[in-house]
């Protein structure tokens, strides 16, 4: 009787584990605020004397009315802007967005390398792999949002745990600015 219960505790255990593992979260923090829902936060490490870093992060509108993305903040940086690279003419561009960019109600807006993304202006030291960067994000109607980027390695597209798990990529294909001087 003893061995049985020994067995059945340790097969009990053994369902507890796997359906841990399985439900364990893969994915950034879940930022909830007001109808705002901010995911999948990070940035890439940056070089030494690097002046300039990104931030990336989804951010979803789950209400019925429009919503804002103004700027940012963060100890790190002078400033934090929303900018969007984009071609023009076969020449890759970037530039602030002047008044934020709209999150539509029901829609969903990704900041990613290569598109639209935070820009770091004048770090005050290298991003580090591995460091939880505290940063706050200001919104029209939402307004001040603290979050914390995970940063990534040099190079990486998305953050740990995303359809990109080795978080490298092709660097003649995205334009790398976190070592740009502006």
């Amino acid at each position: 009787m003893e061995y049985l219960m020994k067995q059945i505790i340790n097969a009990l255990l053994g369902v507890a584990f796997v359906a841990v593992l399985f439900t364990a979260p893969i994915r950034a923090e879940e930022i909830r605020a007001g109808d705002l829902v901010i995911t999948h936060a990070w940035s890439r490490a940056t070089p030494g004397g690097a002046k300039v870093g990104g931030g990336y992060l989804t951010i979803e509108n789950k209400g019925t009315a429009p919503d804002r993305l103004i700027n940012g903040s963060a100890d790190v940086a002078a400033k934090v802007q929303v900018h969007e690279m984009s071609m023009n003419n076969g020449v890759m561009t970037m530039r602030p967005i002047e008044g934020g960019v709209v999150i539509e109600p029901g829609k969903t807006i990704k900041l990613a390398p290569g598109g639209l993304h935070l820009m770091l202006l004048d770090l005050k030291g290298p991003l580090r792999q591995g460091e939880k960067l505290p940063i706050t994000l200001e919104f029209e109607k939402a307004g001040k949002i603290s979050v914390v980027l995970d940063v990534e390695g040099i190079g990486a597209m998305g953050p740990a745990g995303s359809d990109n798990p080795s978080g490298q990529t092709d660097m003649k294909k995205v334009p790398e600015h976190s070592g740009m001087k502006m």
